[in-house]
């Protein structure tokens, strides 16, 4: 196949049940959670080992996504893109339901990932979707602090008094870099943008245990050396709410945009040297290109090839977009 026949792909969901999860996934985003009442994470597209994606429509149904990319190579993803990251991809593109409070954790950067894990560090960033009222979440110290007072607050089981709570809104968006303590609140219903990586100091579970009475692992030994202990003025990212289209995240890894669309938009990705993943919020419709059209409704995720080089996107009912380059 060549590369001419490259088209924008959707891949088969990933889902996880957690602890945590609930049943939103399949209510509102119309994933086949089947029975299941605790499903808490769909992975959209992943090159995560033991969990890579597999395309759902088209000539390349059946593929998965690292087949993909080392048949296309940086006609599927980029040619820089390929050239620093080959056959793995570098995103990982989730949606979240958390029916219950996630655990708080911590991510390691690239180095200790690298050294403790030959993995890439984990940086994200989140999207609320939806949030039930009186929703929070977790993100970053509430104070300066230091690795010494952590460990005592830890140590008296007063951990929460120093962290920073946030009072969560629909369209909220929190940028958290590798080291930041965080934890998603009960209630939100998230898009989740981050390094391929799989690595989760799980630091505190709110003493849960399992159906058979057993407690999920904790890593607090591996946690202290990962965690950022500075204080920031503010967690939540902040962006003109109003505007059609808004840069609401940017890092070495990934910059994210939103599209708020009510008539159709071109967009031109001649410049990047980037696939470009699509996350429908809201609405649906479809992404016309030079040799067709795909359609797109509330919960799909789509990668646009780099070999695409334009797209036009035409709502049929208002929509709302996350779109997603690789820098």
């Amino acid at each position: 196949m060549s590369s001419k026949e490259l088209y924008p792909l959707k891949f088969k969901p990933i889902l996880k049940d957690k602890i945590w999860g609930g049943e939103k996934l399949g209510s509102v985003l119309d994933k086949p959670i089947g029975d299941s009442k605790n499903c808490g994470e769909s992975w959209e597209i992943s090159g995560v080992e033991g969990d890579i994606s597999e395309v759902s429509e088209g000539a390349l149904a059946g593929k998965i996504l690292t087949e993909l990319i080392e048949e296309f190579k940086g006609d599927l993803i980029g040619e820089r893109v390929y050239e620093k990251f080959g056959s793995k991809f570098p995103l990982l593109i989730k949606f979240i339901d958390a029916n219950d409070d996630l655990s708080i954790q911590v991510h390691p950067d690239d180095e200790l990932g690298m050294k403790r894990h030959n993995s890439f560090g984990k940086t994200e960033m989140w999207y609320v979707v939806n949030a039930e009222e009186g929703a929070t979440l977790i993100s970053g110290f509430n104070k300066p602090t230091s690795k010494e007072e952590y460990l005592k607050v830890f140590e008296e089981g007063r951990l929460t008094d120093i962290l920073n709570k946030e009072d969560v809104f629909n369209d909220d968006v929190f940028f958290l870099p590798a080291g930041r303590v965080h934890t998603i609140g009960k209630g939100l219903l998230i898009a989740e943008i981050q390094q391929t990586s799989d690595i989760t100091y799980r630091i505190y579970d709110f003493d849960r245990v399992d159906d058979e009475g057993n407690s999920r692992e904790l890593h607090v030994e591996e946690a202290v050396d990962a965690i950022d202990y500075n204080y920031y003025d503010e967690y939540k990212t902040q962006y003109d709410r109003s505007a059609k289209e808004a840069e609401i995240g940017r890092s070495q890894y990934f910059i994210t945009n939103r599209l708020v669309l009510e008539i159709k938009e071109f967009r031109d990705y001649s410049s990047h040297d980037s696939c470009v993943i699509l996350m429908c919020l809201e609405g649906e419709g479809s992404v016309n290109f030079a040799d067709g059209s795909v359609h797109y409704k509330l919960g799909d995720s789509i990668l646009i090839p780099n070999t695409i080089h334009s797209i036009e996107i035409i709502p049929a009912k208002n929509s709302k977009l996350l779109e997603v380059t690789i820098p």
